[in-house]
């Protein structure tokens, strides 16, 4: 069930990026929302889930470069990246939890 809770809006995410790009010429947009206060709080607010996000991630594996590198490809491919994570590790995660 946890892995479906990831999968799901992961997909959907990407499913949303593939038609924004097909929709849209891609830094013409980022130019618009960098131009609008609250586009600027939108993507710090996105950047630092994806650092609040990738922490907790650190927390949980134990092999740092791996955690590190979803991190840094977070910033490029966004959440999906986590989505992708929590399907392939959700397992781990619970158990994680139910440890703690």
């Amino acid at each position: 069930m946890l892995k479906l809770a990831f999968a799901i809006p992961g997909l959907v995410l990407a499913a949303a990026i593939v038609w924004a790009f097909a929709s849209a010429d891609f830094w013409p947009s980022v130019a618009y929302v960098m131009s609008n206060p609250w586009g600027v709080v939108t993507l710090v607010d996105l950047y630092a889930g994806f650092i609040i996000t990738g922490v907790m991630v650190a927390a949980i594996e134990r092999w740092r470069p791996w955690a590190w590198g979803l991190l840094v490809l977070s910033f490029a491919l966004g959440n999906v990246v986590f989505a992708a994570w929590g399907v392939l590790r959700g397992g781990k995660l619970l158990r994680e939890l139910a440890f703690r």
